[in-house]
């Protein structure tokens, strides 16, 4: 299943450490593409994992994940506008 994740963090004082979890969390199942945004293939599996250890680290009365799923990324029209950024540039 193709997957679309964003997050939204509150950025109060326990704010930048569960950010942080849930960018290292999400950076294990998909690939990163702007600031808090995620795609990739996952399994039913695999989303279920993932939704089990986000949920044990965000406050669900202040944070939000959404996830976006198709059944193929070919069913999805991805069109970028502004800065692109290039998955590659982190690269030395």
């Amino acid at each position: 299943m193709y997957v679309v994740l964003v997050y939204d963090i509150k950025t109060d004082e326990g704010g930048p450490r569960i950010l942080n979890k849930t960018f290292k969390i999400c950076k294990r199942y998909l690939t990163h593409i702007q600031n808090s945004v995620f795609e990739g293939e996952l399994s039913k599996t695999q989303i279920l994992q993932l939704k089990y250890e986000l949920e044990n680290v965000i406050r669900k009365d202040v944070d939000s994940i959404i996830i976006f799923k198709s059944r193929n990324e070919r069913w999805m029209e991805k069109e970028m506008w502004g800065i692109v950024e290039d998955q590659t540039s982190n690269f030395l």
